[in-house]
C-alpha cells in the first residue's frame, strides 16, 4: 500500500502529515513555507509512494467557504498541473488549529513550544489526516 498525505494549507506555511504504508497511523511530517510546497511535494513523491493527498477545507461556522479557500483553490490548480495523476480529497478542517493547540497543552508542552505556529500547522495536518482515516 502507499501512504496518504494531508496538507493544512496556509498562506505562509503548510503543515504536512502522512500515514504509515499500511494507512493506519497518522503522523506529523513537517511544516514548509507555502512558496516551497510544490518543490517539497515533488521531492517527497519521488522518494515515497503516495496514494492520495487530503487537503483541509476551511469553512466558517455557517458552512460557507472561508476567505483562505481562494488561495487553496489556486494551489489545487497548480497541484493538478504538476501531479495530474494524484487524487485529492478535501476534508473539513474547522477547529483543527484550536484542537492542535489544546493537544499541545494537554501533552504538557511548554508555552514557548506552543507559540511555534509551524508546529500547530503540522499537528493540524495530522488531525485532518486522522479525521479522514476515521471517516473513510
Amino acid at each position: 500500500m502507499a501512504r496518504l498525505l494531508a496538507l493544512d494549507y496556509g498562506y505562509k506555511r503548510t503543515g504536512i502529515a502522512v500515514t504509515d504504508e499500511m494507512q493506519i497511523i497518522a503522523s506529523g511530517l513537517t511544516t514548509v513555507l507555502t512558496e516551497d510546497l510544490i518543490a517539497f511535494l515533488t521531492d517527497y513523491f519521488k522518494k515515497e509512494s503516495v496514494e492520495l493527498v487530503i487537503v483541509g477545507e476551511p469553512k466558517q461556522m455557517n458552512f460557507e467557504a472561508s476567505e483562505s479557500e481562494v488561495y487553496i483553490q489556486e494551489f489545487l490548480v497548480q497541484f493538478k498541473k504538476m501531479f495530474p495523476d494524484m487524487s485529492v480529497v478535501r476534508v473539513d478542517e474547522r477547529f483543527t488549529s484550536k484542537m492542535a493547540f489544546q493537544t499541545m497543552i494537554d501533552s504538557g508542552m511548554s508555552k514557548k513550544k506552543r507559540r511555534d505556529k509551524a508546529l500547530v500547522d503540522e499537528i493540524s495536518a495530522t488531525l485532518i489526516l486522522q479525521s479522514y482515516l476515521y471517516n473513510k
